[in-house]
């Protein structure tokens, strides 16, 4: 008699999805091989945690782009401190401060749209998912006035309400490397903020999460962000008063939104 094989169907599903499902057992243990791709997973979100941002490399990438660019680091001076004090990271440092006064002083600009770009707690992410998403996103914006690209090392979210608010921003975008999970430990989150200014609740911003190839790809992720920045600058708010209804365009028309709809809005809203 022909032994018969029992297909497990979790095997099955386990090609649509990167979590770890179906990994069998040996006695009351994980199985040799996925055992080390979970050590392994761990090392990795480990490393991205602790990873230093090579900010000169994210600068000549954004410049050889065509982008301005400004550096900046928030009041935690060393990656210790900042894991340990998360208010350290959501305050620019003195001398960073003092930049952007500078900067803003000589240049006497306020934009519509300022973008942040920072290492959060994955510097992996910032590196890579970053300047792929603006080559996406911008490109929509249409006549709106986009601001200095900021880089910004040693941050947390709220860290780009006192850029924003020190720049004159409309809306700030910060594109922020997000904790690593076991597997994806180069996920970038998107949080944009309507008027920032010091003080900003969480509660008064909108997400997109899981920014990378493997989770939300960089078109996709774009379209979001383009989608709750018209609205945003429509209804004049962002957080919990701004829905993100992007998917149901996307499926039924997916030309419905246009960069000038937002300048056109913008050009009103500044009357």
């Amino acid at each position: 008699m022909k032994d018969r094989l029992t297909v497990d169907p979790w095997q099955t599903l386990r090609q649509f999805t990167g979590a770890r499902i179906a990994l069998g057992r040996s006695g009351a243990s994980l199985p040799t091989a996925p055992l080390m791709a979970f050590n392994l997973a761990h090392a990795q979100a480990r490393d991205a945690v602790h990873h230093p941002f090579d900010v000169d490399a994210v600068d000549q990438r954004l410049r050889e782009a065509g982008y301005e660019t400004l550096k900046v680091e928030s009041a935690a001076p060393d990656r210790g401190h900042y894991l340990r004090r998360p208010d350290l990271g959501r305050r620019l440092s003195e001398e960073s401060r003092a930049r952007l006064n500078q900067w803003q002083m000589q240049h006497r600009n306020a934009c519509d749209v300022l973008f942040v770009v920072a290492d959060g707690l994955s510097a992996f992410a910032a590196q890579k998912q970053a300047i792929p998403l603006l080559s996406a996103v911008v490109p929509k914006l249409g006549d709106l006035t986009v601001g200095p690209l900021v880089i910004a090392s040693q941050a947390r979210v709220a860290l780009a309400d006192e850029v924003g608010e020190l720049l004159g921003a409309r809306i700030v975008v910060m594109l922020i490397g997000e904790r690593p999970g076991l597997s994806s430990p180069d996920s970038l989150g998107i949080y944009l903020t309507y008027e920032p200014r010091v003080g900003r609740s969480d509660a008064e911003r909108n997400c997109i999460s899981n920014v990378r190839p493997e989770g939300l790809p960089h078109g996709a992720a774009a379209f979001k962000l383009h989608y709750l920045l018209t609205h945003a600058f429509r209804l004049g708010v962002t957080g919990v008063h701004l829905k993100d209804g992007s998917a149901a365009i996307a499926e039924e028309e997916p030309t419905a939104l246009h960069g000038p709809d937002i300048a056109d809005q913008a050009s009103i809203d500044r009357r």
